[in-house]
């Protein structure tokens, strides 16, 4: 009889083994996860399989990894956010640069327009953040509103020219491609800044990068451009990626030694960012494991082993406009994970 091949499985080093900052959780997750989960399915912004994938990302999840220390209040509007910026990803993910432009410039009104109805018949997205931030702005101060708006708009456009890389089928160099995804005034505190932003899109693009290449989204994935810039298969990747992840923690740590003083008042909220900013490393690492967006199931497996059965390819042409979500039969790796966690990485 002749015997199925082998399936092809990827290795994930652990990236985050001697980072300093432990795993905690906001003691409100459960009540304002399940508060949150229901007023985001109301907004009907998905179809039905698309909603139950989506439900898999448990986004709540992140925000009490990152939050731990959050009031129920505050806990609340980072949920909120969560669903945001997920949400924002799946919609413009599936689109060209032209729609994804008009779905970016529908949620940068929304934010400067917090209490004015949305148009009729306009995306979802419009109302989804303009609830969102009329919430947040009722309990945060107006300089922290000014730099939100001012980061996040230039996120967004960052991903409108993520989207023009895809029309074009462009993938950039690792230089370029870092410059695009650290978004952001002591300089030493910027830096660091920039240095968790790595960490978290390392670490993002590495459990991603096996659905991002089966739905055809991989060349906007440091996994894709290392792979092409330097002539390496996944495995290769994978270990440069993570070399790189341990040289920027490096980078963070000792950075933290430079950050200046200026007075004990002052230096209270400056440790309390940065230790919120480790903490989002942390709290992003975990979550990739902890919710089923990457690997339905079987986080916690993939974890220990580090073995990740590679996802067959999603026809992108069969993914209607209304599903929104491309979503990648992660089933596969319960199906095959048996076998594969028995067998040695291959590429």
């Amino acid at each position: 009889m002749e015997l199925e091949p082998r399936p092809k499985v990827i290795y994930l080093p652990d990236t985050m083994t001697n980072w300093p900052w432990p795993r905690a959780m906001n003691p409100h997750f459960e009540v304002v996860k399940a508060e949150v989960d229901a007023s985001f399915r109301e907004f009907k912004a998905l179809s039905a399989e698309s909603q139950e994938a989506y439900d898999k990302c448990d986004s709540a999840r992140f925000a009490g990894l990152a939050y731990p220390n959050a009031t129920k209040e505050r806990f609340r509007i980072a949920c909120d956010f969560m669903n945001v910026l997920i949400i924002v990803d799946e919609y413009t993910d599936v689109e060209n640069a032209a729609v994804a432009n008009e779905m970016v410039d529908i949620v940068i009104d929304a934010l400067h327009n917090p209490h004015k109805m949305r148009p009729e018949g306009e995306c979802i997205l419009g109302e989804i953040v303009r609830q969102f931030w009329a919430r947040a702005i009722q309990t945060t101060s107006l300089p922290f509103q000014r730099h939100f708006i001012s980061s996040y708009t230039e996120f967004l456009r960052a991903v409108v020219v993520e989207a023009l890389d895809r029309d074009e089928a462009h993938c950039r160099n690792i230089s370029d491609y870092v410059k695009l995804r650290r978004v952001f005034y002591h300089p030493v505190v910027v830096e660091l800044a920039g240095y968790i932003a790595e960490l978290t899109f390392i670490d993002n693009d590495m459990v991603s990068y096996n659905r991002e290449q089966a739905t055809g989204d991989a060349n906007h994935n440091l996994i894709t451009i290392v792979m092409v810039e330097l002539g390496l298969d996944r495995s290769g990747a994978m270990v440069w990626a993570a070399h790189y992840h341990t040289e920027v923690q490096k980078k963070f740590t000792d950075g933290l030694a430079k950050v200046p003083s200026w007075g004990p008042s002052t230096d209270v909220l400056v440790t309390e960012y940065l230790e919120g900013m480790a903490t989002w490393a942390r709290a992003n690492y975990c979550w990739c494991y902890e919710s089923q967006r990457y690997f339905g199931t079987r986080g916690s497996e993939i974890r220990r082993t580090g073995l990740v059965t590679l996802l067959p390819k999603v026809d992108r042409k069969t993914v209607s406009g209304a599903a929104k979500v491309n979503v990648a039969d992660l089933s596969v790796m319960d199906a095959t994970f048996n076998t594969s966690n028995t067998s040695s990485p291959q590429v």
